[in-house]
């Protein structure tokens, strides 16, 4: 007779549950690929040239196993923060640094304090670790930085996320606020401070990386603005007794070769990048000044997409994705009240969003004549 392998009590309690169900899961259900995929906040401008040839090749050498110190990468970095190497952490993508670095401070039954709607990943990975999540919720549509900070003393949190600019409605907080709200943290908690959208921020909002503060670990991606989501790879930058400590746990393996040769040509390419940046600066415009047209409201965004409000609750935003994905478009939506008042579209190319506003303006015609 065979028995099922003994989960932990911890697993065996755990919900079957992933943080997004992806476009592909999506297509399948309905037998179709979506005309226009504008909604898991990828790059719709592809990777620079120069990091495409990179990618090309390293495939040369794709038999071998990567550098798992990612050394050469790692220099870059550091040479671009004006910190150490021993200060640059790698990653498969800003999802698995969350997770390692979850398992390096939570225990079970610990709690961390985030915000009531931000980034799912997040929340998986605590639970997935035992860890009890403390969510606050937003304030004016943006993470709330005070109530964030009076959380973490009331319980006395060993880890705290904020991401800036967030996720899932495209606000921000300036630097001031940051450095205030990181001064003020208590000495025994560890902020991760998740910049997944910085390079679309206004000055405002940047300040540079400073690794010397043992209670922050800033992380970035090469997702976004260097179109590289399929790749899985991001970095974190903080204190040397950090990076060490997640290098006890971590795949040391996990950044392939394809993924850091492509990065490091990314990170050379500045002028690419900014051409990303100003392609999603005029689709953000189109998409507020469509909201507008169609007599909704929009929220600031400074990352590349922006949350369409939908207006009243939750009901008419799940309605109006639902008749999206039915003609074709993938789209996301916030999962708390209240901001499950909105849609989140990502900026496409010029002829993506071109036919996502044809294709939301009638969508929003027919509920009206309904």
């Amino acid at each position: 007779m065979t028995t099922a392998p003994r989960f932990t009590r911890l697993v065996d309690g755990l919900p079957a549950t992933t943080p997004f169900v992806g476009p592909e899961t999506l297509e399948r259900r309905r037998g179709e690929a979506f005309r226009v995929r504008v909604g898991a906040n990828e790059s719709a401008f592809g990777v620079s040239p120069k990091a495409a040839e990179a990618i090309r090749q390293a495939i040369e050498t794709i038999a071998w196993y990567n550098d798992p110190e990612g050394y050469e990468l790692r220099s870059a970095i550091a040479a671009r923060h004006g910190v150490r190497v021993e200060e640059v952490l790698l990653g498969a993508g800003i999802d698995e640094m969350l997770g390692n670095v979850v398992r390096m401070v939570v225990e079970p039954g610990m709690p961390v304090v985030t915000s009531h709607g931000a980034y799912p990943t997040f929340n998986y990975h605590v639970a997935g670790f035992g860890g009890v999540l403390e969510a606050v919720p937003y304030r004016d549509d943006r993470i709330d930085l005070e109530a964030l900070l009076d959380a973490a003393r009331r319980v006395d949190a060993p880890l705290v996320y904020l991401a800036n600019p967030d996720n899932p409605m495209g606000t921000w907080h300036d630097a001031a606020d940051l450095r205030a709200f990181i001064d003020a943290l208590p000495e025994s908690t560890l902020l991760v401070l998740d910049e997944a959208y910085i390079e679309f921020a206004p000055a405002s909002a940047t300040f540079p990386v400073d690794a010397q503060d043992p209670r922050v670990i800033r992380m970035r991606t090469f997702s976004k603005a260097h179109g590289m989501a399929g790749a899985r790879i991001g970095y974190a930058v903080a204190p040397s007794r950090t990076i060490a400590g997640v290098g006890r746990i971590r795949n040391h393996f996990g950044v392939n070769r394809i993924a850091q040769a492509g990065a490091l040509a990314s990170l050379g390419d500045p002028g690419f990048i900014a051409s990303v940046v100003e392609e999603v600066a005029r689709g953000r415009n189109e998409y507020h000044a469509l909201a507008r047209r169609m007599g909704l409201a929009s929220v600031p965004s400074a990352t590349n997409f922006v949350a369409i409000d939908a207006g009243g609750d939750g009901g008419r935003a799940r309605a109006l994705l639902a008749r999206l994905q039915d003609e074709g478009v993938f789209v996301r939506m916030p999962g708390v009240a209240p901001l499950d008042r909105c849609i989140r579209v990502t900026v496409g190319t010029a002829e993506e969003c071109a036919l996502f506003a044809r294709i939301f303006e009638a969508v929003l015609d027919e509920g009206d004549r309904r």
